[in-house]
């Protein structure tokens, strides 16, 4: 792995990670499904008109549509659309940590449904990471969490790794990337426009740091953050750049608490640390 790509890996998990704090904000003050939706709109039209400047093409192989349409719905629609409701009531910093197991659970479900083996490593990896999850779980139900919204990050959660499942690789392989990140997201807007006209009032309070935020989330993770991950992907395959994952955990509680002021307990550092190493782990073993 070079330097471009550590840099790019960097970058992602950053990037990625960022998202939970800056979605917080957004809905603080404005419909979580209806603030959504139009993100995925104006970012897919963006991503639409940089990939016609760059001379990329509608033309997309078969996987590549195949890709389009199951991120579109699953990680879009699905993951996001639950977890922009469940951040209502949830911290961004446990909202990070419910998705970071996203690793954990492709390669248990890997081996559970597709019957993939499982190194020893992997297993050691399994066990700590979820016992990390666990660990910051009941330090957190003892002040109160909200159990819907947690219910609803982890079916989030689980919506996206049945796309990442489904779709191993979002593949470049018939170039066109900023198509499909923009396609992909126009999809994901779609199916979030129906239920957020139906349960929600579009009643929005105009701040600063809704408009701020909501820029920031169609630019950096809505565009940029998918864009790189496809390159990285594109550029040393997914099973190694998907050990990048690793540091989602600690980006996301590290933004969540520089920028939201959310407090951190001993249990949840000990618990971010536990989830870290179980899914390099994890990542290790896949490559091994």
């Amino acid at each position: 792995m070079d330097l471009r790509a550590i840099l790019m890996g960097l970058a992602f998990a950053f990037m990625w990670s960022s998202a939970f704090a800056s979605a917080r904000i957004i809905v603080a003050d404005a419909p979580p499904l209806h603030a959504l939706s139009l993100r995925f709109l104006i970012s897919g039209l963006i991503g639409i008109a940089i990939a016609l400047a760059l001379g990329q093409s509608w033309k997309l192989t078969r996987g590549q549509w195949r890709a389009v349409v199951v991120f579109g719905i699953m990680q879009n629609a699905l993951y996001l659309g639950l977890y922009f409701v469940a951040m209502q009531t949830v911290e961004a910093s446990l909202a990070a940590i419910i998705a970071s197991t996203m690793p954990l659970l492709v390669a248990l479900f890997s081996w559970l449904i597709l019957r993939e083996p499982l190194r020893p490593m992997a297993i050691v990896g399994l066990v700590a990471g979820f016992a990390g999850v666990g660990l910051i779980m009941g330090a957190r139900m003892t002040g109160g969490v909200d159990l819907w919204g947690v219910a609803l990050c982890v079916l989030g959660v689980i919506a996206l790794t049945v796309a990442t499942l489904s779709v191993r690789v979002a593949s470049g392989a018939g170039g066109n990337l900023m198509m499909i990140v923009g396609l992909q997201m126009l999809v994901g807007s779609a199916v979030l426009l129906g239920p957020a006209l139906l349960l929600e009032v579009p009643e929005v309070n105009w701040t600063w740091q809704l408009l701020a935020a909501f820029s920031y989330t169609v630019l950096v993770p809505g565009l940029a953050a998918t864009w790189v991950w496809f390159l990285l992907v594109g550029r040393i395959g997914a099973v190694k750049a998907a050990t990048f994952h690793f540091l989602n955990p600690f980006f996301g509680v590290a933004v969540a608490a520089v920028l939201l002021g959310e407090r951190l307990g001993v249990f949840d550092v000990l618990g971010v640390v536990v989830i870290m190493a179980g899914i390099l782990a994890v990542q290790r073993a896949r490559l091994g």
